[in-house]
């Protein structure tokens, strides 16, 4: 049964989002990312101390690709 919509008003869609309206068979978004961080980087929660004297994020990556997304 097809979807009736009325006024739609999008203010904002991100680069990897999905807006849909109505009937669909397949919704895909597409997107990849690589975070490098060091330590400490990632800690959540209250009172939370980290030291670090001397501290290195070092990244190696020799590969082109490290996850080929298909289906596109």
């Amino acid at each position: 049964m097809p979807a009736i919509v009325g006024a739609v008003k999008v203010i904002n869609i991100g680069s990897s989002s999905v807006f849909h309206i109505g009937d669909v068979y397949k919704i895909q978004p597409y997107t990849q990312a690589k975070t490098f961080a060091g330590g400490g980087s990632f800690n959540t929660g209250d009172g939370i101390r980290v030291h670090l004297e001397n501290a290195q994020t070092t990244m190696v990556d020799d590969d082109e690709f490290d996850q080929n997304l298909t289906g596109i």
